[in-house]
């Protein structure tokens, strides 16, 4: 095969069952994954739970659940074939060789866990018909490609963490446009005259799909090729191959758009329109996949050399497997750069949607406010700079700046999003849905007002979290997990934005929410949560030990603060720079109060002018009526009437 994958080795041969059958069973692993996440996203998100189509789609995806757990164990049984060029015997000692291996080893544990994965997901769908479960079945489907994206080419030593991210966000929508075609042509006849409807909202989402799959590959090539000279290689032809198919696809991925969906609903011959271009595409799609597995077996060319096997590493390329940045300078927390692809695709695809959305309510003649639209912009470039930039770059290494930077995802930015109130225009801009299916709208809107959510967005528990968070999260392991991990890293930095997002939006959300309390009630939230943030500035100014000193204390720089004098700058952050969003917080809560006292004044003056201050004469005539009762009471009770108190005339 091209790239020598299949090819005998020189030195030692698994055989040629082992040779032809691990690049046979990843391709298959790779269709049934595409099939069973393809199939459900199309039932969550295109297809109505009240027609026969939305039970076929996951009858489709509980059948590729069960090939994709066979495959994923081929796949990993002949992997350890090929490292171990063990011959299949029936005797113990292979059997333990065999289980060692799925369950100790790093190569064999994700396929392991992969198979427990996809196994599970075959059982859910086979017998769960609820929306909201399947939806949560499609995010464990989707996590269920990460374990094996991080046993491919890991890249350069300093560039682990944005391959592995690449790999598997390439992997991730490489199988959700492959297997929503794939799902298609297996639901065409339960679909009937709806076709070209789910067809539509296919295409949207394969478009999504083409373009991270564009990004993602751009950038996992860029690590692996090196430079030019890359391409004169194996590798580099068959990723060259890959990218030529990616070309056709986006052509097909067009005539889709522009001509085949108006074909498929007017055509005398449909079903010739549909087969003519399905066959096609999918004949491209098998070779890009094929193409994929030969790219895992094919050496890169660019260099991959560990940091322990370096002839002279320092702490730090040890610790974070890259060298030292420059000397910190705060003018470098803008000129560094360490792409985080995930939040950098969130943070483009959120302002692009946002801007279509506003642009969408212009064009039917409804208002949207300019300064709302500046605020999620806003936001969203906030985003990736804190995400991708020198913050990303300097907070390995120090906590001053990891501070800054925490501050910012967990204070500033939420308010900004907030503001921009994205539910409200998620609501008035993106079409509803009439044909009992969930589309994006339906689905925000259900997650907004689920009791869930209604619980973790109460003021006091979101405060509670917010708060809390700061203890947990900095004395306890999940610190560590955060900046030794690249997941964990991930979950810290969705944690601080929902959070604060939960936060905010309690005291000074714009969009509907179950419950606010009393304007004075938000305040004194607010100064309570402010107080236990400024109590955590100060345990980390006055602290004299480090949070984290095997990671802090240890990475050899001769630039910088001490590692101790360093935290105590970012207790001085948390303590101080973390207030100004707590104060600009505290001024919107007045100013809001304000307009919302005025904003009842009027309506009362206006009502009183419709109906002649009726409500005043009612109050006038209640309190009369009160004291006429009075007076009664008193007169039978033998109290003196009110002439008797009079006092005589001279």
């Amino acid at each position: 095969m091209l790239g020598g994958g299949a090819a005998a080795p020189l030195l030692a041969d698994p055989g040629v069952v082992a040779r032809y059958g691990l690049p046979i069973a990843k391709l298959v692993s790779n269709l049934a994954a595409a099939g069973t996440i393809g199939s459900l996203l199309l039932a969550v998100l295109a297809l109505s739970p009240k027609r026969p189509e939305f039970g076929r789609a996951l009858d489709i995806a509980a059948v590729s659940g069960a090939l994709w757990t066979l495959a994923a164990g081929a796949t990993g049984y002949f992997t350890f074939l090929t490292i171990y060029l063990q011959p299949f015997s029936l005797d113990a000692a292979f059997g333990e060789q065999l289980a060692f291996y799925f369950g100790e080893t790093p190569i064999g544990q994700p396929w392991l866990i992969t198979m427990i994965m996809a196994a599970a997901i075959t059982v859910v769908c086979f017998a769960v018909r609820s929306p909201a479960v399947l939806a949560i079945t499609t995010v464990v489907a989707v996590a269920a490609l990460w374990p094996v994206a991080q046993t491919g080419h890991a890249g350069g030593t300093a560039d682990h963490a944005a391959a592995t991210t690449a790999v598997y966000l390439h992997s991730v929508f490489a199988a959700v446009w492959v297997g929503g075609l794939l799902a298609l042509v297996l639901l065409r006849g339960a679909l009937g005259a709806r076709l070209p409807i789910v067809l539509a909202r296919y295409s949207s989402v394969a478009l999504v799909a083409f373009i991270v799959v564009a990004i993602s590959g751009v950038v996992s090539a860029q690590i692996r090729v090196g430079g030019w000279e890359g391409l004169d290689s194996a590798y580099g032809a068959i990723l060259l191959s890959k990218v030529a198919a990616l070309a056709v696809l986006a052509g097909f991925g067009v005539a889709y758009r522009r001509a085949l969906i108006a074909r498929v609903a007017d055509d005398r011959r449909p079903r010739t329109a549909f087969w003519s271009i399905v066959v096609a595409e999918l004949a491209v799609m098998g070779i890009a996949s094929g193409l994929a597995a030969a790219l895992a077996r094919t050496p890169s060319p660019a260099p991959e050399t560990p940091a322990e096997q370096l002839a002279d590493p320092s702490p730090a390329e040890l610790l974070t497997g890259a060298p030292l940045p420059p000397a910190f300078e705060p003018w470098r927390l803008l000129t560094e750069w360490d792409l985080n692809l995930v939040w950098a695709l969130i943070a483009g695809f959120g302002a692009f949607f946002y801007l279509a959305g506003v642009w969408r309510l212009r064009r039917r003649g409804d208002a949207w406010p300019v300064h709302r639209t500046i605020l999620w912009v806003t936001g969203m470039a906030a985003l990736f700079l804190v995400t991708s930039s020198g913050f990303a770059v300097y907070e390995r290494y120090l906590f001053s700046v990891h501070m800054l930077g925490h501050m910012i995802l967990s204070m500033a930015i939420p308010i900004t999003l907030v503001l921009a109130a994205p539910v409200t225009l998620a609501a008035r801009a993106i079409r509803m849905r009439k044909d009992g299916s969930r589309g994006p709208r339906e689905w925000i809107l259900a997650i907004v007002h689920s009791r869930y959510v209604g619980v973790l967005g109460h003021p006091v528990v979101a405060s509670v979290i917010f708060a809390v968070s700061l203890i947990a999260f900095y004395y306890s392991p999940l610190f560590s997990w955060a900046v030794t991990d690249h997941l964990g890293h991930q979950w810290m930095i969705l944690h601080f934005l929902l959070s604060g997002f939960l936060f905010v939006n309690a005291l000074i959300g714009v969009d509907p929410a179950p419950y606010r309390p009393a304007y004075p009630v938000r305040l004194m939230i607010l100064l309570a949560t402010m107080a236990f943030h400024a109590f955590f500035g100060l345990s980390l100014i006055t602290g004299t030990s480090l949070l984290l000193p095997e990671w802090f204390g240890a990475m050899g720089r001769e630039w910088g603060d001490a590692p101790l004098a360093d935290q105590v700058t970012g207790g001085e952050i948390a303590w101080s720079v973390g207030e100004i969003p707590t104060l600009a917080l505290a001024i919107l809560v007045a100013v809001m109060w304000s307009r919302d006292d005025s904003r009842e004044t009027k309506r009362r003056d206006r009502q009183a002018d419709r109906d002649g201050d009726a409500e005043l004469n009612a109050y006038n005539a209640m309190l009369e009526q009160r004291a006429a009762r009075s007076a009664t009471v008193d007169t039978a009770a033998g109290a003196p009437a009110a002439s008797e108190l009079r006092r005589p005339e001279a």
